[in-house]
């Protein structure tokens, strides 16, 4: 028998074992494939068959940002050559892909739609794959396992990088281009200014091209009927294989690189063509202004500029100027660069946001200095012609000119000096007064758990003249409407950008808190179904928001017109009331603040170009601690016909008063008809009580618009009435929260509850609800918030 001893080896073997064929397994890669029903978690990664390729979720740049991508596994840079969700980031560590049973491979994450990969190109018995090329593919399989169609694959969707192998080009039967897209910044996968593309000519000649915002930026040399493309690639020219396929069904160019050696070709964010591992480029920055290298198509400049003038990295400061703040997120340091070269006034730029987004422009004088804890600028400067002889005779002369006009420059000077001082103070009075408003210490204010006010310094301040310019002096043309807040114009920024002006009528019945109370709240919310605010006015008694231009207006405007709303069908419908339950959940749970927002209506849901719903107003919104249940307001503020009992006839509101106004609007969205606006006959009801009447009586897809003749699911109709029934229960802890009625509303399987009594569904309610009647508009009273634990 074996002592204890010598078994120890044995056994610490057998655990090792153990070990490497099933937890090592588990904590590294999966293979290269998934199929259906199986996950790719967050931390797990597909390997191609070689070893030579990754796929699996990574972040780069922000820590709240994830994406799924590709890679060379044995790239030390760990340079992603594919991304899949470049547009839509998931929260890290919350995301992963899975394949459905009909072959559907999607990205599944919190607080979001899934993101669908395959779309309209599934079958059963499908696999995704990771090929050794580093082409991710999705294929239909025969019953014996091998491959009967592709489906898909991501070599037809490329990002910024093209491998040996992907084509640069057109399918002329299916329509399909293969077109590189760059990053917007290092850090920022989404698609930035620059593409590439193949170009085939009528008369044969074939060339590359790359653009910059839709103007062509650069030309490849032209080929012919050659083999190859006059290409330069540095160095590593002569390693490659570069080819083109011409033919009725496709027109491409490609190249191929022999063995297992890394390679790649990068468009990057400023418009450079990169080969690896070598970073030599094909064309680049010199592209800019008057530049003459080879390839660059001329750009016309602004008179202004010549072509000894170009910008230049400085360290130092400006004076005499406050920057001009471009905080869109959409725009690198190329962009400014552009636009800086393109406005006369500007000398210098640099990026606003830490991401490299944004821009800062500059008009006044620069000083260089060499101190390390300065900032570095991109500074215009006039670089002298070449073989230009220096002129040294008759300086005495010259100085005689020169004293009597630098004297006169000097007066003028301080007169400069002296106005930019009045523009100092101004700005300064902007500061100081938007400080006031973002950090009142009231208490029971929403604001005054923001930090100590200091976050509002975070907003854009526009001076009263820049707003009278963009609303052409508040024309009657440019008016969208007016509530109780005050007048809403249209305007149109010096850079183009379209922005709407809600400007605070001195008659107003909503004064400076709820004004203060929008202007900080919207501010910290950042949600793709929320209303963006851009900045705010604040000058005298001039009080204005800046917001994004909704060029669709609001949904009442289509809801509630007979013709009108014919324009939205049940696609539509369904879609805005999917992205008014992701704005409610992430004011309810996932935003920075926990916000109940006390008067959501359909005049308060705006509708961008494609129709996507922003819930908009936040001037009575109120902060919940992330532990109190309810509170209670000595004076109700709201919308008649979309306020909750308890919160009508007893002052209090929580999460729920949200949800019963999001089920009275889900209901007009499906009758087309106002809830107050119903005319019945034989009862005094609203339009919730109709909808119980006909659910309790077996008819409610009678509720139906009219207009939405056959373009909808009756069983998807009828799930969103007991969802908007469910949300409108007369004791608000019967109602589902945002998070349940979204589940209720998307997993068409799950069995709903019936509702019980639903709010003012009799006369007796009605008649209680007339007499706490509040008006449209907000009071200028002060709204006094108790809060009460759980």
């Amino acid at each position: 028998m074996a002592s204890p001893n010598s078994l120890i080896p044995a056994i610490f073997l057998f655990i090792l074992s153990c070990w490497y064929l099933g937890g090592s397994q588990l904590s590294h890669a999966q293979n290269d494939a998934i199929k259906p029903g199986k996950v790719l978690s967050y931390s797990q990664q597909l390997v191609s068959a070689d070893g030579r390729f990754r796929l699996g979720f990574f972040n780069i740049g922000s820590p709240d940002h994830g994406y799924l991508g590709i890679w060379y596994t044995n790239d030390t840079f760990n340079f992603r050559v594919w991304v899949a969700n470049r547009e839509k980031p998931v929260s890290v560590g919350k995301g992963n892909l899975t394949m459905d049973a009909d072959g559907l491979l999607k990205i599944l994450h919190d607080g979001g739609s899934p993101i669908p990969l395959n779309a309209n190109k599934t079958a059963p018995n499908s696999i995704a794959t990771l090929e050794k090329s580093g082409n991710f593919v999705v294929k239909e399989l025969n019953p014996d396992g091998s491959t009967k169609r592709m489906l898909w694959e991501s070599f037809d969707y490329p990002t910024n990088t093209l491998l040996p192998g992907m084509k640069l080009g057109i399918n002329y039967k299916t329509g399909q281009k293969w077109t590189l897209t760059s990053w917007l910044t290092s850090q920022i996968p989404s698609a930035g200014g620059f593409s590439l593309e193949w170009n085939l000519t009528t008369n044969g000649t074939r060339r590359l091209i790359m653009r910059h915002r839709g103007d062509t930026y650069w030309l490849s040399g032209m080929g012919s009927n050659s083999n190859s493309v006059n290409l330069v690639m540095s160095s590593n020219a002569g390693y490659y294989n570069f080819s083109y396929v011409s033919n009725k069904n496709e027109g491409y160019y490609s190249y191929s690189a022999p063995g297992m050696r890394i390679s790649r070709l990068v468009l990057t964010p400023d418009g450079q063509l990169a080969d690896f591992p070598t970073p030599a480029f094909v064309s680049g920055i010199m592209c800019f202004g008057y530049s003459s290298a080879q390839g660059c198509v001329q750009q016309k400049s602004p008179n202004c500029r010549t072509s000894s003038q170009k910008f230049e990295q400085r360290r130092g400061y400006f004076i005499s100027s406050s920057p001009h703040l471009d905080e869109n997120l959409s725009v690198n340091l190329f962009d400014c660069m552009d636009r800086c070269w393109s406005d006369c006034s500007c000398v210098g730029y640099t990026t606003l946001h830490n991401n490299g987004t944004g821009c800062r422009f500059y008009s006044g004088d620069f000083v260089e200095e060499k101190a390390s804890n300065l900032e570095q600028f991109y500074v215009l400067t006039d670089m002298p012609k070449t073989g230009e002889p220096r002129r040294k005779k008759g300086v005495w002369r010259i100085w005689i000119i020169v004293a009597p006009v630098g004297a006169l420059a000097i007066s003028i000077w301080a007169c400069f000096l002296w106005r930019k001082k009045l523009q100092w103070d101004q700005d300064r009075d902007r500061e100081s007064t938007l400080f006031n408003l973002t950090s009142s210490r009231r208490s029971g204010d929403t604001y005054e758990i923001m930090n100590n006010g200091k976050e509002g310094h975070d907003l854009k301040i526009f001076n009263f003249h820049s707003i009278v310019a963009a609303t052409d002096n508040f024309s009657t043309e440019n008016k969208l409407g007016e509530g109780g807040f005050g007048p809403v114009y249209k305007g149109n920024l010096p850079e183009g950008q379209e922005i709407a002006v809600k400007r605070l009528s001195r008659s107003s019945g909503q004064g400076l808190v709820e004004f203060k109370n929008e202007l900080i709240l919207i501010a910290k919310l950042q949600h793709t179904n929320l209303v963006r605010l851009l900045g705010c006015c604040v000058e005298g008694d001039e009080k204005m928001l800046i917001y994004e231009y909704m060029p669709n207006k609001s949904l009442d405007f289509f809801l509630f017109d007979l013709q009108k709303r014919k324009l939205l069908n049940w696609e539509q419908r369904y879609n805005i009331i999917e992205g008014i339950t992701q704005g409610l959940l992430y004011l309810h749970k996932y935003s920075r603040l926990r916000i109940i927002h006390r008067d959501l209506k359909a005049s308060n849901i705006l509708l961008d170009n494609d129709m996507n719903p922003k819930i908009s107003d936040f001037g009575i919104a109120r902060v919940f601690g992330r532990n109190d249940a309810e509170a209670k307001t000595q004076r109700v503020v709201g919308t008649y016909g979309y306020m909750s009992p308890e919160y009508a006839m007893r002052g209090k509101f929580s999460e729920k008063s949200d949800v019963y106004s999001f089920g009275v609007l889900m209901l007009e969205i499906l009758s087309g008809q106002k809830n107050n606006g119903i005319d019945h006959p034989e009862h005094a009801l609203n339009l919730v009580g109709y909808a119980w009447e006909l659910w309790r009586e077996g008819r409610g897809l009678q509720l139906i618009d009219s207009t939405l003749v056959e373009s909808h699911s009756d069983h998807q109709i009828l799930r969103c009435i007991h969802v908007g029934l469910l949300c409108v229960q007369e004791f608000a802890v019967d109602r589902p929260t945002m998070s349940g009625a979204i589940s209720m509303l998307a997993n068409e399987t799950w069995p709903l509850p019936s509702p019980k009594q639903v709010a003012y569904s009799t006369k007796r309610n009605l008649a209680e609800e007339s007499s706490h009647k509040e008006e449209e508009s907000c009071s200028t009273s002060i709204t006094i918030t108790e809060m009460d634990p759980r």
